[in-house]
């Protein structure tokens, strides 16, 4: 067969990115990649091998998540194939239903000689609880909560397991993609591989696809077919071939934008209590609480600025995630400043309203805020708006219309630089889970990221910020002067505060 017809050498089953990526034994490997390249294959390859091995050389079992039932099925017939290459003791695919909490799953596996197997699960990061192994994460940006697939993968290195990460891009704010970029920047210690759709073609792509289904190669063919492959993806060939995420999808703020508005010496004041805090007798849980408040709170109080107007955003948590307490100073020429922000986790009801009691009677000209309205969070809600006033308190239902309406202008202060944000890696990260679902900026119901406490967040403090915004541009409270024993909100006393005005 003439080189017209045929590649000069016949290209190796696996083509060198394959082989490369095969080779690459590190606990933790990621890959970003092009469609068709035929890795989710390879990595089959190294299932079926690893799988037919005993423990002493290396085997184990595996388990392959994908985000759909034709992925499962289609990696595990790879892995059949595979075994039958490579002449190893395997058995069918069979499909086993799998418990999973209250549910049954039905899953594809295959089963080796040695003992270990093959197991395609679903997406939930339950799934990998109590599992030894390796896992394949595929497709990897498409699952609905991979910082929680990857976060119950991980568990799985402390008995000797690995794990893959393997996608091709969804956007340039989606977690895989800042999973790849903190790969980049040393930020996590796992080996990166890139794979365009361009090099593969190099590597012998075509040339195996070619022999794979009988049709002569020429190198006018594979420039003809490779055209055709970028005419069929269009305007996202960047993306899906070139392995270039596209911008304005996933995280609603960028990274940048967000550092803009970041200064120096803004505290973040968190307050995290044992489960046993709350069974303590009312005078106790009072008595702590008051110290913490005059230990952390008074001194930042003590120093806001009598002449700016001051409002706040709350969201609300009982347990699990966190209530966060956002104030903003408004100054003459209405930057909106952030004084402190404070961070509650497992705190009670009565002393997440003494806390707040705390700050709001100190707060100098203290105009409005918005709280989280939902679930618990409507007692709190509901006592403020008693105490400080329905003109003061709005009571926020969080919903798809509110985040529509809200968003926005939220989007524009931050774009803006109006507001300044402490410079906190814990709020940058959930600044960063605001995504655009349907249409609407809003943090998403599953959205996770692990605090510098080594704890779930859930976005916490963009609500309470976003809160905090809404009542600035959106409440109109009838000013009420200050009345007190000689101490202002803001710890001056009265004719010091006079003075200054």
């Amino acid at each position: 067969m003439s080189n017209a017809k045929a590649p000069a050498k016949a290209p190796a089953v696996l083509l060198q990115y394959q082989q490369d990526w095969i080779k690459d034994t590190s606990p933790v490997k990621v890959c970003e990649k092009s469609r068709r390249v035929g890795l989710s294959w390879a990595e089959a390859a190294d299932a079926a091998l690893t799988g037919s091995a005993e423990r002493g050389a290396g085997g184990d079992d595996t388990w392959y998540i994908g985000y759909n039932q034709d992925m499962a099925k289609e990696f595990i017939r790879d892995v059949g194939d595979w075994a039958k290459h490579f002449q190893l003791a395997a058995g069918e695919m069979e499909e086993e239903v799998f418990k999973d909490e209250d549910k049954d799953i039905l899953t594809f596996v295959i089963k080796f000689a040695s003992g270990y197997r093959v197991t395609a699960l679903s997406s939930r990061p339950s799934n990998l609880r109590g599992k030894q192994g390796r896992v394949v994460i595929d497709e990897a940006a498409f699952h609905d909560d991979l910082q929680g697939l990857i976060k119950a993968a991980m568990a799985l290195l402390m008995w000797g397991g690995k794990v893959r990460i393997i996608s091709t891009h969804d956007g340039d704010g989606n977690p895989f993609n800042e999973l790849v970029l903190d790969c980049r920047a040393k930020k996590v210690p796992y080996s990166l591989h890139r794979i365009e759709f361009k090099a593969a073609i190099a590597q012998g792509l075509f040339q195996r696809i070619c022999l794979s289904t009988g049709k002569p190669w020429s190198p006018e063919a594979e420039a003809e077919w490779v055209a055709g492959i970028y005419a069929f993806y269009g305007d996202h060939a960047a993306e899906e071939l070139d392995v270039i995420p596209s911008s304005g999808r996933g995280a609603y703020l960028t990274r940048a934008q967000i550092e803009a508005c970041m200064a120096k010496g803004i505290p973040v004041l968190r307050l995290s209590l044992p489960d046993g805090f709350s069974l303590l007798a009312d005078h106790l849980r009072q008595a702590e609480v008051s110290d913490w408040c005059q230990e952390n709170l008074l001194p930042l109080l003590q120093d806001l600025n009598p002449r700016h107007s001051h409002y706040f955003g709350e969201d609300f948590a009982r347990s699990g995630d966190l209530t966060v307490i956002w104030p903003l100073a408004e100054t003459e020429h209405l930057q909106l400043i952030t004084p402190f922000v404070v961070e509650l986790r497992n705190v009670p009801f009565e002393q997440q309203k003494q806390i707040l009691f705390y700050v709001l009677d100190r707060l100098p000209r203290f105009m409005a805020g918005a709280m989280d309205a939902r679930g618990n969070g409507q007692y709190l809600a509901e006592v403020t708006m008693q105490k400080y006033g329905q003109d003061r308190i709005a009571q926020v239902m969080l919903s798809t219309e509110w985040y529509r309406e809200n968003m926005p202008p939220f989007k524009a202060a931050i774009e803006d630089k109006t507001l300044t944000l402490p410079d906190d890696a814990d709020v940058l990260a959930d600044l960063r889970t605001i995504r655009m679902d349907k249409g609407v900026a809003k943090v998403p119901d599953n959205a996770r990221v692990r605090g510098s406490d080594g704890k779930d967040r859930h976005g916490d403090s963009a609500v309470a910020l976003a809160m905090a915004n809404y009542a600035v541009h959106n409440m109109e409270p009838t000013t009420i002067e200050f009345e007190s024993l000689g101490v202002t909100r803001a710890g001056y006393g009265l004719n010091d505060y006079l003075g200054q005005a």
